[in-house]
């Protein structure tokens, strides 16, 4: 039987690139969700050589209603998914007072209410009703920047809603996990390096239930 969909919602140059050609070398077709269409049809193309289908698709995360139907369309052309990787976050310097109220309120969008909008959206289209979503989080949910306000709320919102989101779907078939990168994707390390990252994800995809936790560190 042929492997199902996986959907990799914020793909960029570094690990959404390297999870999308992860997954498409391990026999996924894989759809691509992103803001920038030209891009996003670069790394299809640069991906069609590994003999699956893999289409981007454009979304804007902080829009759900958009995010909704950009899923809705990858799931329909490219079929049921086995996989979601919510990928996407607001990386920027802010500090815990001052700032714009609209800055936090689109990062939160991004960082937290987007991954609950994909979980919702992707779930019933499963495939068998099985399959896994997984979350990229950061060491920054553990250790709080004050240099990076938002984006350390953000990553501990999302630890704590993949954790609630693990202990739901518990017995049901379903794999929720969120990876937590406690250290610089692509600075020199091998651990950090994309490639290795996304190798880790394809491994928590393909593990036996017994092994399910809600939260793999990388640190």
């Amino acid at each position: 039987m042929a492997s199902g969909t996986a959907l990799i919602v914020g793909v960029g140059p570094g690990l959404g690139l390297a999870l999308s050609r992860t997954f498409a070398r391990a026999g996924h077709p894989v759809a691509m969700l992103a803001r920038d269409k030209a891009k996003l049809d670069t790394y299809a193309a640069e991906l069609a050589s590994y003999g699956q289908e893999v289409r981007g698709y454009t979304a804007d995360v902080a829009d759900a209603d958009n995010l909704r139907a950009a899923l809705h369309s990858a799931v329909t052309e490219l079929g049921a998914p086995e996989v979601l990787v919510y990928n996407a976050g607001v990386v920027r310097h802010d500090a815990p007072l001052g700032g714009d109220d609209k800055d936090w309120a689109d990062a939160t969008a991004v960082n937290v209410l987007g991954a609950r909008v994909a979980a919702d959206a992707v779930l019933p289209t499963l495939r068998d009703g099985r399959g896994s979503l997984l979350f990229t989080g950061g060491g920054l949910a553990l250790f709080p920047s004050p240099e990076y306000a938002s984006l350390s709320v953000g990553k501990a919102a999302l630890r704590a809603y993949v954790q609630a989101l693990h202990a739901q779907l518990a017995g049901t078939g379903v794999h929720a996990t969120s990876v937590t990168i406690a250290g610089l994707i692509g600075a020199g390390e091998e651990r950090f390096d994309p490639e290795v990252l996304a190798q880790a994800y394809l491994e928590l995809h393909q593990q036996p239930e017994i092994e399910w936790q809600h939260e793999l560190l990388r640190d």
